[in-house]
């Protein structure tokens, strides 16, 4: 008798009327959500603009959506076009089967799109969303759980988990691979996290760690895994996976820090006015110059200030010059500041 072990829920679907609603796609739609949260935080703290990471989100979901499931039905071919099976049930992506090589390999295709139509770098938003993917990827894992799937070998521990009899599964309890990889995801976010703010990654390398690590744990936890699978020499097609993905990760680390060492200055154009910046002139206005002062060139077609150019004449007549209306207009235009000759007397 089991004294302990993870129940599994009676159903991976609740029903609101008409519709179904499916635990799978909740546990990836949260994925998402804490995906852009964190980091459109971490855009932002490197000098990005708020609502980038969504915008370019936009273009990487649903690449990586498509790149996930694509994945899963090649390397799982026989599920959907084997001897008695429908091909139609590869389009059931509610119904499990996310390959996470295919979503990462063509999300990225899609998030470069959309950096390339805001001008950004493809690795900087990606260091940006690293421990996020990493998180998206732990909540994501909780699908499996209420599909009973992709559990680990039998076991009586007492966190094992208990499958009930099914379509392809036998009842038991088997180590929860689930939970394992979603504990392995949230320690590889928090390492991330931790090494760029210790090392100041850049230039893609806090996203090639993310790589390395989360291939780390996917090696040993896809090796306890039970259910069908292509092998190669007697190991397990994503386990292989894991290690060629692994060592290019590790090289890009190694030869990114060569060449380019740091983080980058610059990780969005600034296309608007900085908000410190002075407003640009309207069409029309009097140019900022006029306020300086004496030797402003006054706006082209308006009349002079008649306190500053125009002779004073009459009871407004400086007494010291002397000079009346007629000799001024006969003397011509002088000089700015210029002192005006004695009035002769009558």
């Amino acid at each position: 008798m089991d004294l302990a072990y993870i129940p599994s829920p009676s159903t991976g679907v609740i029903h609101l009327g008409p519709i179904p609603l499916r635990g799978y796609a909740f546990c990836i739609i949260i994925g998402v959500f804490v995906a852009v949260w964190l980091g459109n935080r971490r855009w932002i703290a490197r000098g990005g603009k708020p609502g980038t990471v969504a915008d370019i989100a936009v273009w990487a979901v649903p690449f990586g959506l498509v790149g996930g499931r694509l994945y899963h039905v090649i390397t799982d071919y026989q599920l959907y076009f084997g001897e008695g099976r429908n091909w139609v049930d590869a389009f059931k992506i509610w119904e499990g089967g996310l390959g996470i090589w295919g979503a990462i390999a063509l999300g990225a295709v899609g998030a470069w799109i959309g950096c390339r139509l805001r001008g950004i770098p493809l690795p900087a938003w990606a260091d940006a969303l690293a421990p996020g993917i990493a998180l998206a990827q732990a909540c994501g894992r909780w699908g499996n759980w209420f599909n009973q799937e992709l559990y680990g070998r039998a076991t009586d521990l007492p966190w094992a988990l208990k499958i009930s009899e099914g379509p392809n599964r036998v009842a038991g309890t088997y180590h929860p691979t689930f939970l394992y990889e979603s504990l392995w995801c949230v320690g590889v976010a928090l390492l991330v996290i931790w090494a760029d703010r210790r090392f100041k990654l850049g230039h893609g390398r806090a996203f090639a760690l993310y790589v390395a690590a989360y291939c780390v744990g996917r090696g040993w936890i896809e090796y306890m895994r039970v259910d069908e699978a292509h092998h190669i020499l007697g190991v397990r097609l994503n386990v292989w996976t894991s290690i060629v993905v692994f060592l290019l990760a590790v090289t890009y680390l190694v030869l990114s820090a060569k060449l380019r060492p740091g983080r980058e200055a610059i990780v969005e154009p600034d296309r608007e006015p900085s908000g410190g910046s002075e407003p640009a002139a309207e069409a029309g206005s009097e140019p900022a110059t006029a306020k300086a002062g004496a030797g402003a060139v006054p706006k082209a077609g308006s009349e002079p200030s008649a306190k500053a150019d125009a002779p004073k004449t009459g009871a407004d007549a400086d007494p010291k010059a002397g000079a009346t209306a007629e000799d001024k207009s006969t003397g011509g235009d002088e000089a700015a500041g210029a002192k005006a000759p004695e009035a002769k007397k009558l």
